[in-house]
């Protein structure tokens, strides 16, 4: 039987590690922020100094970009609900990226959780 999109996002999410809001919020000064929502999604609002690395490119880009050479930096990964950066971070994980985790609940909790968004 096949998987679907969130069968995928379920197994990702048994292997990744999650972090609330709160927690991501608090960790803003000391991670790189990582948005994997399309560019359209990112020039809406993003987290205070979110870098966008769209999902669908993820792997060809992340190793050239130049704020992620650290493979043991911290990173929050966010997209708007949480499945994309579930999967994102899953990846993140398979290239040697050994400190990346996903915010839970996406920029739409974040955003509710009323705390700062960045045009």
């Amino acid at each position: 039987m096949a998987l679907t999109a969130m069968d995928l996002v379920a197994l990702a999410k048994q292997s990744i590690r999650e972090i609330d809001v709160e927690s991501a919020k608090n960790s803003l000064n000391k991670s790189l922020i990582l948005d994997v929502r399309e560019p359209a999604e990112f020039a809406a609002g993003h987290l205070p100094e979110a870098i966008n690395i769209p999902r669908g490119v993820l792997e060809f880009k992340i190793a050239n970009h130049p704020s992620f050479q650290n493979q043991q930096a911290e990173i929050i990964v966010y997209c708007q609900s949480g499945g994309r950066s579930a999967l994102a971070t899953e990846a993140l994980s398979k290239l040697g990226y050994s400190n990346a985790v996903s915010m839970a609940g996406g920029f739409n909790l974040w955003q509710a959780s009323g705390f700062q968004i960045s045009s």
